[in-house]
């Protein structure tokens, strides 16, 4: 954000839009920055301004207090006294212990829906394949991460486990901002084959098959790291220190 909004990166559509005013505010801005920092448009160690925050939305500098707060808590920011708020390094140890957690409840989920899913289920996760493929060459790829979402959400509704990815998401922070530089340098055309190995599994009644087949897209993140890490060093921190 640097030392005026007029310099906020990326897309403005999401930061423009006007806040709604049946809704607390402070939630309303801890989303926002939220999503922007972990789809990295807010590149780490970009200054976060309170009092840019709370003029550029014509309010109070306690909604963006709090919502400060509540990124610093979620390892976004960092909150220096006396010298600003900065957009976090990633921490590579939670994104390995993220990522250990992730497949252990995904292994599952994928097992429950194996058992669960029936044609129309199955329908809808070709669709969301189908529109992953349509979307895999766009230079942004935002489109594309929405959809991968998407994916495994639905496999975990089809298991009946909503509410367990929802609580996955407050998890996976550092992870999802790998996922996010991962799909700007990657071929993700391996990640669409993947899913649809899954749905094949899925499909053929192998929750054996189904199960393996997740793991191994989900471990994909561990041979990124590396890679991700190698080229952009500042990004990353590979210890407690900030």
């Amino acid at each position: 954000m640097g030392e005026s909004m007029d310099n906020f990166p990326g897309d403005r559509q999401d930061m423009d839009a006007p806040l709604d005013p049946g809704v607390a505010v402070s939630p309303q801005l801890f989303l926002r920055l939220r999503n922007r920092i972990v789809r990295g448009e807010l590149e780490p160690g970009t200054r976060l301004s309170e009092v840019d925050v709370a003029a550029f939305y014509s309010t109070s500098r306690q909604p963006v207090r709090e919502a400060f707060i509540k990124l610093s808590e979620a390892g976004l920011i960092d909150i220096r006294p006396q010298r600003g708020s900065f957009v976090s390094r990633i921490d590579v140890a939670s994104v390995l212990a993220a990522q250990f957690v992730r497949e252990a409840v995904e292994a599952d989920i994928v097992r429950a829906a194996t058992d669960r899913a029936d044609a129309d289920m199955l329908a809808e996760l070709d669709g969301n394949i189908a529109a992953q493929e349509s979307a895999v060459d766009d230079s942004d790829p935002q489109a594309f991460m929405a959809l991968d979402e998407a994916f495994h959400r639905m496999i975990a509704e089809i298991a009946g486990q909503g509410a367990g990815w929802s609580f996955l998401k407050s998890l996976r922070t550092q992870m999802d901002r790998v996922r996010h530089l991962s799909a700007s340098q990657f071929p993700r055309e391996i990640l669409v084959r993947q899913h649809r190995q899954i749905v094949d599994a899925i499909r053929a009644g192998q929750a054996d098959e189904a199960e393996q087949r997740m793991r191994l897209h989900l471990r994909r993140i561990l041979d990124d790291i590396p890679v991700v890490a190698a080229a952009k060093p500042d990004f990353f921190v590979t210890d407690m220190s900030r």
